[in-house]
């Protein structure tokens, strides 16, 4: 069985007719409900610092092991809400076992649940309902320059 539910790179028409290369932002999204990936979706867009995403969407805890154990990824989008096993714990988990581990945006229940994203040791959390706003914030964070300092 594979728990890979798509992957695929959201990109636009005049991409392709760039000379230079530009290497994808790969994005982990762990999920088991397609609609809580379609909005997280919806609300990053298809770039972010002017580089497109690749999205790996994932729907079972095996399937995210997985994806996480064999794959590089910049970011990991987890929803702390998931049946059977939330993103907070695989957060914790990944931040212990992977070696190389990428930033992780933990989606939790409501805002009076952020004290578990510290607890999983995500770097970032967002609440549900999903505001695409703060939900596209939290992802550009780790993808936008710093401003320069004078």
């Amino acid at each position: 069985m594979n728990d890979i539910v798509s992957q695929h790179i959201e990109s636009t028409a005049s991409e392709h007719s760039d000379k230079v290369a530009v290497h994808p932002i790969r994005i982990l999204l762990y999920s088991d409900d397609v609609n809580t990936r379609e909005k997280v979706r919806m609300a990053v867009g298809p770039r972010s610092a002017g580089r497109p995403i690749e999205w790996v969407e994932t729907a079972t805890h095996e399937g995210t092991v997985m994806q996480a154990d064999t794959e590089d990824f910049d970011l990991m989008v987890l929803d702390g809400e998931a049946a059977k096993s939330g993103g907070m714990g695989l957060a914790r988990q990944f931040k212990h076992e992977l070696f190389a581990c990428p930033p992780i945006v933990v989606l939790v229940g409501r805002m009076g649940d952020a004290w578990l994203a510290t607890w999983s040791e995500a770097e970032a959390a967002v609440a549900h309902p999903l505001d695409p706003f703060e939900v596209k914030a939290a992802v550009d964070a780790f993808f936008t320059p710093a401003p320069a300092q004078a």
